[in-house]
């Protein structure tokens, strides 16, 4: 009989001894792998151990379906972006990169214009905080005006893009029938903390002025991302409501950031995950940061902020994912501030999951279920 959910999780107790082992052994260790790798170190690969002890977890909690994206992307050879320096890191294989694996190996079209024909895409720039970016307009067939979501990308501040989150705002424009405007904000560590913030905003506020000319309607505009970029929409949110701005139609956070502390239940439980562990994030807050007081500015420290008179939030986390419990103590925080939310939590994906709808059940199901959330804000 396979493995329900309940009993892969009674399984996986067994492998990391919740809790006195898991409060003990895999916290000191998984701190001695995100230490900054010794001086001269140049084998950038994952550590042995801490790659079967994924794969272990995996086998027992992933579904099947995420378990051969995961094996098409450890095929790429990924290194352990701990121990690289930033462009390393960029050009590491993605998990984007993993579902084109997948889809070559099964003799299925690469092509995004394909695998969505209802949404075209091109490229433009619009106006940051600090000069011209580059953004990806997806635009659904129809004559419009669509409504309008501004989109932000994950890679942990540091690395990814437009490109690489593709699929993750193409099927947010087919499911919501939305024009979806893709961001490529400044990236750490060349532009640290807040920067990235200041062209989430100015994003916004050039989307209201410029929605109608891309067959937007400016009256009905939200904001979404994931991972970093899920904490970037909501981040802006908090700054339009400070700033006087339109207020967002919505917000869609995909399994965002909204703390700092890196001993949260799901960190610890996922200290080893893949394609997201603890090590990882670590380091991208360490390119990220000026300084040790960024961690508590509320732009990051999201729970910890203002967050009455938000619009709906919708939140979606995965259940391998060190950010699970980002979204669950958001959930609270959104509570308390009585705004109104929904959040879903996808059993057996991990970290980058939603993006991948081409090859995984669950992706399909998430990008309906936010299409759905994006079309009942909107007042279709």
């Amino acid at each position: 009989m396979p493995l329900v959910p309940r009993a892969r999780r009674a399984a996986v107790v067994s492998l990391i001894a919740l809790p006195g082992l898991l409060g003990g052994m895999v916290l000191s260790t998984a701190t001695a792998w995100a230490a900054d790798p010794p001086p001269g170190t140049t084998d950038a690969r994952p550590g042995a151990v801490k790659t079967a002890i994924a794969k272990s977890m995996n086998k027992l909690r992933a579904d099947g379906d995420m378990q051969a994206l995961l094996k098409a992307h450890e095929s790429l050879r990924p290194k352990a972006i701990e121990k690289l320096d930033p462009a390393g890191a960029r050009a590491n294989p993605t998990m984007a990169d993993a579902v084109q694996v997948l889809l070559r190996q099964n003799n299925r079209p690469t092509d995004p214009a394909t695998l969505v024909p209802e949404v075209t895409s091109r490229d433009i720039t619009l106006t940051g905080a600090a000069g011209a970016l580059p953004a990806r307009v997806f635009t659904p067939v129809g004559p419009g005006p669509f409504p309008v979501v501004v989109y932000f990308h994950g890679g942990g501040w540091v690395t990814a893009d437009k490109q690489v989150y593709d699929a993750g705002a193409r099927g947010i424009a087919a499911q919501a029938q939305a024009l979806v405007i893709s961001v490529d904000y400044r990236l750490a560590p060349e532009h640290k903390f807040p920067a990235a913030w200041d062209d989430a905003l100015a994003a916004y506020r050039w989307t209201l002025a410029n929605a109608e000319s891309l067959k937007g309607d400016p009256s009905r505009v939200a904001l979404a991302g994931e991972s970093a970029g899920g904490n970037l929409a909501l981040a802006t949110a908090v700054a339009a409501r400070d700033a006087g701005l339109q207020k967002p139609a919505h917000v869609l956070a995909v399994y965002p950031v909204t703390q700092t502390s890196l001993n949260t239940e799901s960190f610890l439980e996922n200290a080893f995950a893949q394609p997201l562990n603890r090590a990882m994030v670590k380091w991208f807050v360490k390119q990220l940061i000026r300084d040790e007081a960024d961690l508590k500015d509320p732009r990051l420290q999201l729970i910890d902020a203002r967050l009455e008179g938000l619009p709906s939030v919708t939140l979606i986390s995965a259940r391998i994912d060190p950010l699970r419990s980002d979204s669950a103590k958001l959930a609270d925080a959104l509570k308390k501030a009585d705004v109104s939310f929904e959040r879903r939590d996808y059993e057996g994906v991990t970290h980058e999951f939603f993006g991948a709808y081409a090859v995984l059940e669950k992706a399909r199901n998430a990008q309906t279920f936010a299409g759905e959330r994006l079309r009942k804000a909107f007042g279709e």
